[in-house]
């Protein structure tokens, strides 16, 4: 969600590399500068000369010394095509980390776990993969088109099942909500779910009536 307020403790990173995805997912990388952050947490980007910023979940892992973003470009999306035109050099204004949507350590030991995300609700994912490839999961991706898979060679193939909505393919024909209601979840498992509010709306559903307890929801939304 853009907003118009610029924090007073913003710090300024150079971007690295601009990576198209698709005609309109791109992946920005900028200078880490040794910023701390828990996998699941989010970033405020903007464009130095701009007051508008933008909050993105942080893309890539831990351990690596960029820090990237995955971006849709959205016609009324204001900072997402600015963020597309800077080049190598450039830089941008950060605010952060924030957020709740991570895994304490204990937990990540110990239990298996239900990812369920559309479009570039991936993100928080794709850093849970790269940062604790130790971990116990499923991860279900929705999208429209197969070309919408981003980077899905990070994870297991295993571990990755793509719902595709709009095109045909050897994969999963359909939503991931349809999905979950076709493979049932045991209760003790720990779901987290990102991307638009509807899915995840009707994804608590299905998985309280299979009996997950609240306490195993997590959800992070993508408007």
């Amino acid at each position: 969600m853009e907003t118009a307020t610029a924090s007073r403790h913003s710090t300024t990173h150079t971007v690295q590399s601009v990576r198209d995805l698709t005609d309109s997912t791109y992946v920005l990388r900028m200078d880490r500068h040794n910023m701390s952050f828990s996998p699941g947490q989010y970033i405020s980007l903007g464009v130095n000369d701009d007051i508008n910023m933008r909050e993105y979940s942080v893309y890539s892992g831990v351990d690596q010394d960029f820090l990237e973003v995955i971006v849709k470009e959205v016609d009324n999306g204001h900072v997402s095509k600015l963020l597309r035109r800077l080049k190598p050099g450039q830089s941008v204004r950060l605010d952060g980390p924030f957020g709740f949507f991570t895994i304490d350590p204990e937990t990540r030991q110990n239990a298996d776990f239900l990812f369920v995300a559309t479009g570039t609700g991936i993100s928080p994912f794709h850093c849970f993969a790269l940062s604790y490839p130790e971990l116990r999961y499923t991860l279900l991706h929705g999208v429209r088109t197969s070309e919408e898979c981003y980077d899905n060679d990070v994870f297991p193939a295993d571990r990755y099942t793509p719902c595709i909505s709009r095109e045909s393919s050897a994969h999963f024909n359909g939503r991931v909500t349809e999905y979950i209601r076709q493979n049932p979840v045991k209760p003790e498992t720990k779901c987290y779910l990102c991307g638009n509010c509807d899915m995840i709306y009707e994804a608590f559903d299905i998985l309280t009536d299979q009996g997950v307890p609240a306490e195993n929801l997590f959800a992070e939304v993508y408007f």
